[in-house]
């Protein structure tokens, strides 16, 4: 059985690496995040800015489309890490995104601070009463 606490440093560690490769030459502000599916697979992205603003791209929806292009349908987990002096959480978008991909399930969501201060959410918590695939009977 694998390791819990490894299994998400692995996850915070693949966020920050995502992070690292970001696109914000106009914020200046980096965003990592990284998926885990329910194959166990880890999906990463970076936030990708435009100078047309509203086009850019978040980091969890560039892991979430990732983790869709692999097949992969059910998310069980995701971290994001951000450049902010506190925690990064999901804009409502992204809430929305990760709920998307829940299932019957709850992702959690994990975030961490640049201090290594380390928080999880329910995703459901985050975007309660969220509309979703079920009010498509899916």
């Amino acid at each position: 059985m694998r390791d819990p606490d490894a299994a998400l440093d692995e996850l915070f560690e693949t966020a920050a690496a995502a992070r690292a490769k970001a696109y914000a030459p106009y914020s200046r502000f980096r965003v990592g995040a990284a998926a885990r599916g329910a194959g166990g697979a880890i999906f990463r992205g970076a936030n990708v800015e435009n100078a047309s603003y509203p086009v850019g791209v978040c980091a969890e929806a560039v892991a979430l489309a990732a983790m869709a292009l692999a097949g992969e349908r059910r998310l069980v987990e995701i971290a994001v890490v951000g450049e902010a002096g506190t925690l990064t959480t999901p804009c409502g978008a992204c809430r929305q995104r990760i709920l998307e991909f829940a299932g019957d399930g709850d992702p959690v969501v994990h975030v961490m601070g640049p201090d290594g201060t380390r928080l999880a959410f329910s995703a459901r918590a985050l975007l309660p009463h969220a509309f979703g695939p079920a009010a498509f009977g899916r």
